[in-house]
């Protein structure tokens, strides 16, 4: 198998941490990997593991990118020795590139937190962020 490289957009508001990013993208990669994914594109796969249920209409409509979003997040997965110039990526989008350090501005919490469906007992327990992994995590389970 050879995978070149995968871009994947992302608005704003969907996420918290760049580990809620990884986690999808390596639970992606896995699974195409095994021939297993549960949908037709690893870019596709990465968004629907974004997501809290099992619905990819559903993750695609809350986790894709839309005409209004004015913030994407891009993911770039390569495999063996192909390697893209990230400037040539940088180059692609019509907008200039923002430190990770400033996702807590554009993130939309209030948003997260009805995705997610998450409880007033799970943000007493953990971080936004783990309650966002486990929900993500464990979708396939429930």
């Amino acid at each position: 198998m050879q995978l070149t490289y995968q871009l994947d957009l992302f608005p704003e508001c969907t996420v918290v941490d760049p580990f809620q990013l990884l986690v999808a993208a390596n639970k992606a990669v896995h699974l195409h990997k095994l021939g297993k994914m549960k949908t037709r594109t690893l870019c596709t796969e990465i968004i629907f593991n974004l997501s809290p249920n099992n619905s990819i209409s559903e993750a695609l409509k809350k986790f894709g990118v839309s005409d209004s979003d004015t913030s994407v997040l891009i993911v770039y997965v390569e495999e063996g020795e192909k390697r893209m110039n990230p400037e040539d990526l940088i180059a692609q989008v019509d907008g200039h590139q923002v430190s990770f350090d400033k996702l807590p501005e554009i993130t939309d919490v209030t948003r997260l937190k009805k995705t997610y469906k998450l409880t007033p007992q799970e943000e007493k327990i953990g971080t936004l962020l783990e309650s966002i992994i486990c929900r993500m995590s464990t979708k396939d389970v429930l």
